[in-house]
Order: structure tokens, then sequence, then C-alpha cells
């Protein structure tokens, strides 16, 4: 398939003023797949690579508006990633035409600054979960989300089965934040069908926007034609390609 054939991708997050993470991110990695892309901001941040000082979030209706607008020319996929508050995921669902969409649920920063409220999670549970194709929580994400679903401490495939109880399609859970020192596995997990897991070489580097990364090759991916499980290995080849290229910075790997 040509790139002329394959309809945008809509990324929808937050501005990271440092550009290592959110919608920059998203938009590299769709330059990087010689992709078309378009963009619904959600916040915009002040940030660097040590610490995150402030967050401003759109109007919903603002958000609505890019929506409706990148909407009209035609889509293929969606992904989102901070959502920054109830409001705001209430204006996604409403507004988001019918597409296969992929949920990076950005929750909480790397310096840990909160990125969605905790009633904004409850409405990402409620109102997103339902239309979602995938959904790429890290495990500490995993963990807060089981919370919030009354499920603290519950094992990783109870809390995944419990989000495809919710309606998601597909639940795929990143391995950067476990404990294996030689290899980054991520887990798919789908309503009735054995769970697969993706793997790669734990490299040694200190890297932000990883998760929008992956997220965001993945509805690439998905925009172009592929299924979902080479829209995955696709998608994590070319992290691990970036890590591979970041190599000898000795600091522990972040999703």
């Amino acid at each position: 398939m040509t790139t002329a054939a394959i309809a945008p991708v809509l990324f929808i997050g937050g501005m990271d003023s440092s550009g290592g993470a959110g919608i920059l991110r998203d938009a590299a990695t769709a330059v990087a797949l010689n992709a078309p892309y378009r963009v619904a901001v959600t916040a915009v941040t002040a940030q660097n690579d040590q610490r995150l000082s402030a967050v401003l979030s759109m109007p919903p209706g603002m958000v609505a508006e890019q929506i409706a607008l990148a909407a009209e020319a035609g889509l293929a996929t969606a992904k989102t990633g901070m959502l920054a508050n109830r409001a705001v995921v209430e204006a996604v669902a409403a507004h988001l035409p019918p597409l296969p969409l992929v949920v990076d649920p950005v929750l909480r920063s790397s310096s840990d600054h909160t990125l969605l409220e905790p009633d904004g999670i409850d409405a990402l549970l409620a109102l997103m979960l339902p239309r979602t194709s995938l959904l790429t929580p890290n495990l500490p994400e995993l963990a807060l989300l089981a919370t919030h679903m009354g499920l603290a401490g519950a094992v990783e495939a109870r809390i995944a089965a419990a989000l495809l109880a919710r309606g998601c399609s597909a639940v795929l859970v990143k391995g950067g934040h476990g404990d294996d020192p030689a290899v980054c596995a991520d887990r798919l997990y789908r309503h009735d069908q054995p769970m697969i897991s993706f793997q790669a070489p734990r490299i040694a580097a200190s890297l932000r926007g990883t998760g929008c990364q992956l997220a965001s090759a993945i509805a690439t991916g998905l925009a172009a034609g592929m299924a979902l499980e080479p829209s995955i290995t696709k998608a994590k080849a070319m992290l691990t390609e970036r890590f591979a290229k970041a190599r000898g910075v000795d600091q522990p790997l972040r999703d």
C-alpha cells in the first residue's frame, strides 16, 4: 500500500515542550514511518528531561473542534495519550468517530506528576475502554487502573481480563518496568485467546516517550492495513532500534 493510499492517523494527547514525549513524539514516529497524521492537543506542558513544572489543559470544546476538523477529510486510526481530566476524556469519547483506537493510558509523568486526574481515570475506564482496540499500559499504569477497578494487588492476567470485560478488545502490558535484567517482554491479552509475549533484549538506556512511540507506531501500522500482531512486532522492533542507538547510557529502561 502506498503512502498516498493511507488515510491519516489522528494523535490525541499532550504537547511536551521538550519534544521528548507526547504528540511531538507521535508525530516523529509517523514521519519515520512515512505516514500521514493529524493531531488534537489536549494539554500543553512545560517540562524538560528532568521535571515537569506546569500543565495547561485545553478546553474540552477546543479538543472536540480539533477532532472534528481532523475527521472531515477522513482518518484511518486514532491514538490517545495524555487526556488530562474528565472533561477532556468526555469530549474525546463523544466526538471521536468510530475508528480503530489505540489508547496509551498516560496517567503520570516519569517525574511523578499527575497527567490524568482520578475522575478522569474513571471516565477513561467507563467511556473509552468500550471503543478501544488496544490499550497499552506499562506496569505502574496497570496497577493504577487495577486500583480504580477495585483490583489492587491482583495478578496481571486478572487485571487484563477485567479491562477486556469492560469492552477493550486487547491489552498490551508493556514490560519496561519489569525486573528481568535481560529481556523486555510486552504481553498481549485478548478475549478467548492465549497470551502472546513480544520479547526484545533489555538495553541499558534512558529514553523518554517510548510508550508514546510504541503506541503511535502500532496505530500507524493498523492505519496501513497491518493486523494487530505484526503491527506490535514492527513497533517493538522500531523501539528496540532506538534503544540500541542510545546504548551506553547506564540508566534503567523506562516505558
